[in-house]
Formats: C-alpha cells, sequence, structure tokens
C-alpha cells in the first residue's frame, strides 16, 4: 500500500488492518476506571476523546476528497496530531485557546467538553470533563447489526447522523460541520464565514488565529497578561466588550469574557520555535515572570519533527524549550492519549496554580504531508514515512482501548466506519451551501463604523468628566486643569488628552519603552504613572512584537490597551502584529472577537539635531495598506485631543485598531509665522468642549489663506505648518490659498479632498513621505476615481532613508519646494 507516499486510501487502510490484527482482551475494565493502571484518564473520557480523535481524522480525508473534485479549499490537516485531544480535556472549555492549524482533535473534543457543560448528566468532573460514553459497545454492535446483508467494513448509511444514537454526538458533528464549512468557504461557516478556514469558536471560548507562523503567540502572553491583570482587581469585571461587540455606546460597560481563573492555552508547531515572533513570546513571558508578574499561559508545542521539509533537528526544540527562562517545560508523548493527558492535567494544573508560564512539547507524528498538494516523496524516505505511520495516534488510542478491555477491535472498526459515514454525509451537505459572493458582505466585519455612536460616546464623556467625575478630574491634575493651563504644546496636549482618556476608561492603560519611569523619551507620558499608577502605566521590556502582542491579548482581555513605539523606524520590526493579527480579528470572527487598541507612534521626520533613518522614518506604506486600520496624524495642538478622543471611542464601541501617529518635530513646536508668535499653540478644551470639537474620523480640516480661491494644497503632519507657512507668502503675491490638513490618512477624506479641490480646480498634494508609495499616491488615485479635471501636482520626498544632518534638507520637503510648486501649477 505505501509505496512513495502516504495517501488517504493507505491512512484508511492501514488503520483498519492495524486495528483489526489487535487481539481482544479477555477482561473488560468499568467505563468509570482508568484505562491505565496508575493513571486518572477512565474509560468513558477515553471514549470520548476516540470519538473526537476520528471525527478530527475523517475531517482530514473528507478535506483531500472535497479537494480531489475541486470543492474543497484547505487540505492542512491535523493527522498524526490528534493527541491534542488530551489537551482539551486537561483544560476547562472557558480557558481561551489560541489554536495551531493542527489541532483540529482539540477542536472537536473542546465542542464534545463544552457540550456536556450544557448537558452535565453523566459528564466529567475534572477542567470539565466530556461527556461519559458508556455503552459504546452495545451501541457499536447494533450499529453492526444494521450493516446489509452484504457484510463487509463499510458503515451503516444512516438518514440522520445528527440525532443517531449510533453516530457521534451532536456536538462532534457540529464541530465537524463548523470545520467542513471552512474548507468548502461556505459562507455560513460559524465564525469567519467563509473568509478563511480557521479554528475558531466564541461559543468554545477558541479565539481564531490566522497565523501559520507563531504569530498568535505574544497575543496569547498578552491575554495571559489581562486575564491576571483583571483577576488582580478582583472583581473580575472590565468595562470593554473584547469577545462580543459593545450593546450600546460609551464604554462598553460588560463583563469580562474569562473567568478570573482561566488560563491561556496556546498551540504551535515545532517548526515555529525557530522564529522571532515565538522567540519574542517566550521572551517576554519569562521576562515578566522574572520580574514578578504573573502571565499564565500553556503553550503547547506539537512537534512533529518538520517545518513543510524542512527537518527539526534532533533534540533541539526539546532544547530549545528547556532553556527558556521562566517557563515551565512538560514533555510527553503525544501519540499516547493517556501519557498525554496525564502530563496535560499536570502542566495545567500548575499553570493554574501558580499562575506562571509552561510549555507542553508533545512529540506527534505527520501523516499524509503538509497539505494535499504536497508530495513527501521529494525530501522524506519510506522508512521515515512508516515510521511515522507505526505511532499513528488514532491506532495507538484503538490499542488502547482494546487491551484495557473497553471495546473490541470489531466494534472500534466499526465506530471508525459510522463516524467516517457521518463526517462524509456532512462534507456532501456543505458543499451545496452559498458562497460570499459579493465585495459588501465580504468587507462587512473587517472595521465597522458607527460614527454617530462613536460622537455619542464622546459627549457621554464629557458629561461624565464634567459632572460625576469632576472632583476626581481635578485630583488627578492636582486641581490644575489643563483647560485653564493657556496655550499647550502638542505634546501637552496629548499628555493632558492620555489624562482624560485614562479617568474616564478605567480599563484603559498605556504601556511601552519608557513611558513611566521616564515619561516618554518627548515627556508626552510625563506624571501619568505618578497620577494613575504602576498597574495603569508601566514601561516594558524592549521589543516592538511584544508591546503590540501585549496591547493585542491585553484588548482581548476586556482592556483598553494604548501601547506606544518609541519610534516609528521600530515598527518595521513588529507590523505583522497589525497586519496579520489585530486587523484581521474582527474580520476572521465576524465581530464575535475583537481587539480594540490605540497605538501611539512617534514619527515623521524635520527632527532638529537628533536626526538618521531611525528616528526620522518617513514610511507609511505599511500601516496605510492594512485593511480596516484608522491611521490619524495630528498636526495642531487643537487637534490632537479630539482626534485622541474619537480614537479611544472608535476602539471602545467598534473595536477599531487605532494607530495615532504623532508627528515628533511638531511636539514642542510653538511658533508658526515668526519667533514668539505661539500660533502653533492651542488652548485645551474643558469637557464643555469636547462635543462640539469632536473630530470624526475620516474628516480633515480647511484653512483658508487669502482669498482662498486660487489654489489648493492637500497635506498632513509638518506639511501643514510648511503649507501654512508658504501660503502666507503666497497671499503676499495676491494669490489665494485653502490648506487641507488630511489629519486621517486610513479612511482617507475623499470627500473633503475632492470638495477642496473643486473649489479652485488647482491642486498641489504635499506629502512628506516618499514619492513611491507615499501617502500622496492615494490623494491623486482619489482624484483620479472621481474625474477631477482640473490642474493636480505632487511635492513628496525623494525615494530614500532619511539621512543624518543637514542632508536631510536635501531629500525632504521644503518650504520652498512648496512655494514654487504653486507657482509652477499657477502658470499652466
Amino acid at each position: 500500500m505505501l509505496c512513495d507516499v502516504t495517501t488517504p486510501q493507505d491512512l484508511d487502510e492501514r488503520f483498519r488492518e492495524a486495528v483489526g490484527a489487535l487481539v481482544a482482551s479477555a477482561t473488560r475494565r468499568a467505563p468509570e476506571e482508568p484505562v491505565r493502571d496508575g493513571g486518572t484518564l477512565d474509560g468513558a473520557r477515553a471514549l470520548g476523546l476516540f470519538d473526537a480523535q476520528l471525527v478530527s481524522r475523517h475531517l482530514d480525508l473528507a478535506a483531500r476528497w472535497l479537494r480531489s473534485f475541486g470543492e474543497g479549499y484547505y487540505t492542512i490537516g491535523s493527522s498524526g496530531h490528534e493527541g491534542n485531544a488530551a489537551v482539551a480535556l486537561a483544560v476547562r472549555s472557558t480557558d481561551p485557546a489560541l489554536l495551531h492549524y493542527r489541532s483540529g482533535a482539540f477542536y472537536c473534543a473542546r465542542a464534545g467538553q463544552a457540550d456536556a457543560l450544557r448537558d452535565p448528566a453523566g459528564a466529567g468532573t475534572d477542567g470539565g470533563g466530556l461527556a461519559h460514553r458508556v455503552g459504546i459497545a452495545e451501541r457499536v454492535a447494533e450499529a453492526m447489526r444494521g450493516q446489509d446483508s452484504a457484510g463487509g467494513t463499510g458503515p451503516r448509511r444512516a438518514d440522520d447522523g445528527a440525532g443517531d444514537p449510533d453516530g457521534p454526538p451532536d456536538a462532534l458533528l457540529g464541530a465537524a460541520r463548523d470545520v467542513l464549512r471552512g474548507v468548502v468557504a461556505s459562507a455560513d461557516e460559524p465564525v469567519a464565514g467563509g473568509r478563511h478556514k480557521v479554528f475558531g469558536n466564541s461559543a468554545l471560548a477558541i479565539v481564531p488565529t490566522t497565523s501559520t507562523i507563531a504569530s498568535h503567540l505574544p497575543r496569547a502572553v498578552g491575554l495571559g497578561f489581562a486575564i491576571e491583570r483583571q483577576r488582580r482587581r478582583g472583581d473580575g469585571r472590565g468595562q470593554l466588550a473584547a469577545r462580543r461587540p459593545a450593546g450600546g455606546p460609551g464604554r462598553g460597560d460588560l463583563e469580562v469574557p474569562w473567568p478570573a481563573d482561566a488560563i491561556v492555552v496556546c498551540s504551535f508547531g515545532d517548526a515555529s520555535v525557530n522564529h522571532a515572533t515565538a522567540a519574542a513570546a517566550f521572551n517576554t513571558a519569562g521576562w515578566c515572570d522574572h520580574t514578578g508578574l504573573r502571565i499564565p499561559v500553556l503553550f503547547v508545542c506539537e512537534d512533529n519533527g518538520l517545518g513543510i521539509s524542512v527537518k527539526s533537528p534532533d533534540g533541539w526544540v526539546a532544547n530549545t524549550l528547556r532553556a527558556k527562562p521562566g517557563i515551565r517545560y512538560f514533555a510527553a508523548d503525544g501519540c499516547d492519549l493517556a501519557e498525554a493527558y496525564e502530563v496535560a492535567v499536570e502542566a495545567a494544573a500548575w499553570v493554574r496554580r501558580h499562575r506562571r508560564p509552561a510549555v507542553l512539547h508533545l512529540s506527534t507524528v505527520r501523516l499524509m504531508g503538509h497539505a494535499g498538494a504536497d508530495a513527501e516523496v521529494a525530501y522524506r524516505t519510506s522508512a521515515e514515512i512508516n515510521r511515522d505511520l507505526a505511532r499513528d495516534p488514532v491506532v495507538t488510542t484503538a490499542r488502547l482501548l482494546v487491551e484495557s478491555g473497553l471495546a473490541t477491535p470489531e466494534e472500534l472498526i466499526a465506530r471508525y466506519d459510522e463516524i467516517g459515514w457521518q463526517v462524509r454525509k456532512v462534507a456532501e451537505e456543505v458543499i451545496g451551501e452559498p458562497k460570499l459572493d459579493n465585495a459588501a458582505d465580504i468587507v462587512a466585519p473587517l472595521a465597522p463604523r458607527r460614527p454617530v455612536r462613536v460622537a455619542r460616546a464622546v459627549t457621554e464623556a464629557a458629561g461624565r468628566a464634567a459632572g460625576p467625575a469632576a472632583a476626581a478630574r481635578g485630583a488627578a491634575f492636582n486641581n490644575k486643569l489643563p483647560e485653564d493651563e493657556g496655550p499647550l504644546t502638542l505634546a501637552q496636549t496629548i499628555n493632558a488628552a492620555l489624562a482624560d482618556g485614562l479617568l474616564d476608561y478605567p480599563q484603559m492603560t498605556v504601556f511601552g519603552e519608557d513611558v513611566a519611569v521616564k515619561g516618554g523619551v518627548y515627556g508626552v507620558t510625563k506624571g501619568l504613572r505618578e497620577r494613575f499608577g504602576a498597574p495603569r502605566v508601566f514601561d516594558t521590556l524592549l521589543d516592538e512584537t511584544s508591546i503590540l502582542g501585549l496591547g493585542l491579548g491585553a484588548g482581548l482581555g476586556g482592556m483598553l490597551p494604548v501601547p506606544e513605539i518609541q519610534y516609528l523606524a521600530y515598527l518595521h520590526n513588529a507590523e505583522d502584529q497589525l497586519r496579520g493579527e489585530a486587523a484581521t480579528m474582527q474580520y476572521f470572527s465576524r465581530g464575535a472577537y475583537r481587539n480594540p487598541m490605540v497605538v501611539r507612534i512617534a514619527g515623521l521626520a524635520y527632527q532638529e539635531g537628533f536626526g538618521g533613518h531611525f528616528h526620522n522614518d518617513n514610511s507609511l506604506a505599511v500601516l496605510r495598506d492594512v485593511p480596516g486600520l484608522v491611521l490619524a496624524v495630528p498636526a495642531r495642538a487643537d487637534d490632537a485631543a479630539p482626534m485622541l478622543r474619537s480614537c479611544l471611542a472608535s476602539a471602545a464601541v467598534d473595536g477599531s485598531v487605532c494607530v495615532f501617529l504623532e508627528p515628533i518635530a511638531l511636539y514642542h513646536t510653538r511658533d508658526l509665522y515668526a519667533e514668539g508668535d505661539g500660533e502653533w499653540l492651542a488652548p485645551y478644551a474643558g469637557p464643555g468642549g469636547w462635543s462640539a470639537g469632536h473630530v470624526p474620523i475620516g474628516r480633515g480640516r480647511v484653512y483658508g489663506v487669502g482669498s482662498a480661491e486660487d489654489i489648493t494644497i492637500i497635506t498632513f503632519g509638518n506639511g501643514v505648518r510648511m503649507s501654512l507657512r508658504a501660503a502666507a507668502k503666497l497671499a503676499e503675491e495676491e494669490i489665494g490659498t485653502r490648506v487641507l490638513d488630511l489629519r486621517w490618512l486610513a479612511p482617507l477624506p475623499v470627500a473633503d479632498i475632492i470638495r477642496e479641490a473643486q473649489a479652485t480646480g488647482r491642486v498641489l498634494v504635499v506629502d512628506e513621505t516618499r514619492r513611491s508609495g507615499g501617502v500622496g499616491e492615494g490623494v491623486v488615485a482619489a482624484l483620479v476615481d472621481a474625474g477631477f479635471v482640473g490642474s493636480a501636482r505632487r511635492i513628496a520626498a525623494i525615494d530614500t532613508f532619511v539621512p543624518l544632518g543637514p542632508a536631510a534638507r536635501r531629500v525632504l520637503v521644503s518650504e520652498e519646494a512648496i512655494t514654487q510648486g504653486a507657482r509652477t501649477l499657477l502658470a499652466r
């Protein structure tokens, strides 16, 4: 049967042959007895786990079958990893789980586990348990008697598997339907709705992850941090719904979705231990543990020894995981159900008791290759494949059940066939389900926008600040309210707005490198730690991936995180945490999960006396390219506070992922036209002005200089100040200018762009980012798409990194270039 490559048929036939060759035990253990002397896994639970393993195996076979005639779009399977079902039983069904793409048996077992809790009659007692599967032998025997008179090993063809007492439990068939809907990209798939095949289900506390290489591990650390922080608060509640959309406007005062003593379960493959995101997650978990912070995360490494075709060197994974400081190491044979269960119970109990991270290293095998198109013969020998087949965990579990006298080989083969028939029947049913067929439906859950609710949330925050919270606000500002301090700089305004946010959102936290004790490199967070305490304003380790991962998990855990990335250039080390993790959460869960977050980043160029490309980065392309991401760039103090309030409200109300990009060169700028004029300062609006001064996401700001009839300059950030100065010079030449500050680079204020362009018929786009991939490209495209027929010209930075010192002026946009560009445009 096995020549050069394992096929689904080979795997199916080998199961029958291997189990058929087993010898029935002379004695039978009772279902409540351990399946192995000295163990704790009883027969009833072992039978339930075997069902979950069989469903997972048949899901893989069904996926290959669907793919064979073009109806299946995903064939990365779990065959060989079915021992992870034991992990599901060892933890609670309310413990959030972020699963590896080969954790199918865990998903199925979790479905049965949760079903047992809904109908606890006969349910197990440890870790939530699976329903007792007492009487399997009788049901299997009855199923066999129902076969046709021709005999054979084929399953009885039931008319209705979902309610068939001889078939798998309804919960397992429901799990099978969930997975197969993902395989065929059905719009009825319950978590992603046909957008991707993921293991995710909010009812099962399984958080969907699209990660193939460990990018979900930093989120798991952040979620553990959030759960423990909420537990230590003592009330088990928070004010932000992360697991489901808020039911109303405002702060979303809903229960935190995870129990106070929950632990986080996070599975991944052995090859992932080498990836930077995994290294960051392990390092952060260990770093937190070393500093006394508690992170209750159980990492589960499913080690089959292969990363597609690349072998993990013998001993490398074990040595790597053992060496992680601050992380307890457990190991088990993942092909031995009883051993995997015993060690998983021990590991989960240790994490839950100590609230500290641990890793469970499961030795598994990979059967049928990486995916349907993978020909293992190209990189593996037949002997290697045979060695893995000999460890098939489904066969191993069948052997355990036979040796313990819980079932005969014939009964287990009949069970295998019956479940196989039921899964195939479900596969046939889901083929005809509708697919996503229009763009509006596809993007609907990407980034929901409810601007009226966001505006109402800002108004309600103002009411609280001026009313019930007025005394607390006064105390937080030491009775020196920012609105009474006179004109403020951009940095001072952001500081005040952060303080007001921390006052209004009890679940809000500010964190990052140097933000707490030092108060930020530029003093933007100065004094916040002293006023609000270390639990809410704290310093992190120096790693952007971990900072964003903490934010992702914290948002999922009921908090409103406001992480800081110290410089824009540092984001590029970790940008996939925004692109692949943050921005996809609502999209791939249809809003069942979300990760509200406002990421503050100091960026852009034009710093005086402190430069180089790491501190003067003008690259925003990666942020503008992330679907659904909100990108705000406040240029002036009087815009910064309302824009930040909009971002915080949008995160709380809509679960938005916002990036608040702060132009470093404008942080402490005071003057606009002449030294000492103070026209770049602005007074801070008190709560009474928040509603009237609300800045909706995606709305620009227009300045009129002179007659404002001759030319429109469209810009943002540092370009606003330079353009206003250029416009003043043009006014001396009797040229009237309209300056549109975009304020929001994603989504662009397209309506404002078109209106202001048409007002003069001449547009000068001033873009401080690079010519290639810069913001100006999006502005010009918006004009073209709208059919703008006037004249347009673009000034942008040169396609280069920003050099050190005076050389930077040679590659960046200047006031002189803006003035000359306007004159050239007017001369046409």
